[in-house]
């Protein structure tokens, strides 16, 4: 990823030659104000969070409905980096890793979107914020992997499978966490620091 600087005074990140538009996520070849502190990508988003002016399009964590404990565990954590980050949510909407990522995301004060295979918004955990029912079942899978920026697999078995499979196909960062199907292209990632970072070079490299 390329140098990054964040202005306080004026709330922008620059490249040193370019400012980054907060809504269009790309780079504009404005004047830039010399200065500003050198910063990473993670440390980028969590200022361009802060300023609430971020197009926040979604970040999509899948994997099964029945997870295990470390899968349930790492999910809450991943969704609540998200949160942190100023990044919007979007899952499945029901149990298991779907559950625990909109519990992470929604105690860090985000508002975890749940798009249901449901006809009825009451099928949403507990944790939704804001459940979209489809009614149209397994096949709400496409319309996740279309809508995210970058899906996070954690676990996961046939369902997440052909989530991550819909997300290559869509030309989207398909990362993979804990015991994730393996699939070609699809890269793994050891930690909740190191999604984010790659999250945030998928944002930042969008120009």
């Amino acid at each position: 990823m390329q140098a990054l600087f964040w202005n306080e005074r004026t709330q922008q990140l620059s490249d040193g030659a370019r400012v980054f538009d907060l809504l269009a996520l790309t780079w504009r070849d404005d004047a830039v104000e010399q200065g500003g502190e050198a910063v990473t990508g993670s440390e980028a988003l969590l200022r361009l969070a802060a300023t609430r002016k971020l197009r926040r399009v979604p970040i999509g964590i899948i994997g099964p409905r029945d997870a295990t404990h470390a899968q349930y565990d790492l999910a809450e954590q991943m969704g609540a980096a998200l949160a942190r980050h100023g990044l919007q949510l979007l899952c499945g909407g029901k149990n298991g890793v779907m559950e625990a990522a909109c519990k992470g995301h929604a105690q860090e004060g985000g508002m975890p979107v749940g798009l249901l295979p449901d006809e009825e918004w009451h099928a949403a955990n507990p944790y939704v914020a804001i459940p979209i029912a489809t009614g149209i079942g397994p096949a709400r899978n496409a319309i996740i992997a279309r809508a995210c920026l970058v899906l996070v697999a954690i676990g996961g078995g046939v369902g997440t499978l052909s989530e991550m499979a819909l997300g290559l196909q869509f030309n989207r960062l398909v990362l993979a966490m804990a015991d994730a199907p393996e699939v070609n292209t699809v890269e793994r990632v050891a930690d909740v620091d190191s999604v984010i970072a790659r999250i945030a070079a998928r944002i930042l490299a969008n120009a």
